[in-house]
């Protein structure tokens, strides 16, 4: 595709639909009348290739694409610039002529080229039943073809083909605003004692050049790069990273621990969870409930005690004096008897 015409179509995509006012008022022939040519004329004047200046003024390719209100005399512009052909292809510029006269003097109308299909054209064009629309023509009813890339402007390359010629040359293309490069001093000042650890002592020649300074540079900067890693991961190797509490409490449940006390009929666990996770005062528990809690509870840590050994001296002690005393007693029962 042309370049130049492929800017040109973009454009005029973003107009399809536009129609022109009452009176044969077009904002294109407005503009016409007040950038390129003076006059009030252009603004109601058929405006098909006016529309096309417009449209090469907002794509910025007007050196390229022509700015005229006439057809004949842009189809000889293109002439004038070896840009004139037969032969179709999208983004060229199409002239036609209705009434079979095939001389540039004879074209009437004009449009851009969108897609060839054969013989036939699918065209763009302004001022097609009084709107800016797409259209199908067949080619027979075509005069020429101007290539707006086939014209040379001086000083100028074509627009959209600075990528394409970098390629060619193998030119760099570097934007104006990008940083220059940093120097090699500016490298090597940054690396440190580090980057003479790791560089060897092998005879080099008198003046090296720039690639073989820049290597050096980055060889130092990779071995700062590795030494420090390694040395950062055999420091997190020797440092026991605590392992964060997970949140939960288990209770070690043991023989001496049990079965807690019944909740009332309207008190569930849900409800206590409630109230210890939002601070607020737990519902009391009724007064038979509170007494069966103490109690077991009470017999809980007796129970504890019974299987404590010392506990156990202690309540042998307890069954000794008991049994002398009884003994005792029986004893001075059978003296008071024998009186």
């Amino acid at each position: 595709m042309d370049p130049v015409g492929h800017k040109l179509l973009q454009i005029a995509k973003s107009q399809l639909g536009y129609a022109e006012k009452s009176g044969g008022y077009t904002k294109y022939g407005d503009w016409y009348g007040k950038h390129v040519d003076k006059g009030s004329y252009y603004k109601t004047a058929p405006w098909c290739d006016m529309f096309l200046a417009w449209a090469a003024d907002k794509a910025g390719v007007e050196d390229w694409a022509g700015e005229f209100a006439s057809t004949p005399q842009h189809a000889l512009w293109f002439q004038k610039h070896h840009a004139w052909g037969h032969k179709p292809e999208p983004g060229a510029i199409v002239f036609f002529s209705f009434s079979g006269n095939k001389s540039i003097g004879g074209i009437e109308h004009v449009g851009i080229v969108e897609k060839v299909d054969g013989h036939t054209l699918h065209t763009i064009e302004a001022n097609h039943n009084n709107a800016l629309l797409r259209a199908t023509r067949d080619i027979s009813q075509v005069v020429g073809f101007g290539y707006p890339a086939k014209v040379k402007v001086k000083g100028k390359s074509i627009p959209g083909t600075e990528q394409k010629a970098e390629q060619k040359t193998g030119e760099k293309y570097v934007p104006k605003h990008s940083a220059p490069p940093p120097s090699v001093g500016s490298l090597v000042s940054d690396v440190g004692p580090a980057t003479h650890a790791v560089q060897t002592t092998h005879s080099a020649p008198e003046k090296p050049s720039a690639f073989a300074e820049q290597g050096a540079a980055l060889t130092g900067l990779l071995a700062v790069v590795v030494f420090g890693t390694a040395a950062l991961a055999i420091a997190k190797s020797k440092v026991k990273v605590p392992v964060p509490s997970s949140g939960v409490q288990l209770r070690k449940r043991g023989r001496h621990h049990r079965t807690p006390a019944e909740l009332p009929a309207d008190v569930t666990v849900a409800h206590l969870e409630d109230a210890d996770a939002s601070t607020t005062v737990m519902p009391a528990l009724t007064a038979h409930a509170a007494a069966q809690a103490e109690d077991r509870e009470f017999w809980g840590k007796i129970s504890e005690l019974e299987e404590d050994t010392e506990l156990a001296f202690w309540d042998s002690l307890h069954s000794v004096v008991a049994d002398t005393s009884q003994k005792a007693g029986s004893s001075r029962s059978a003296v008071s008897s024998g009186r």
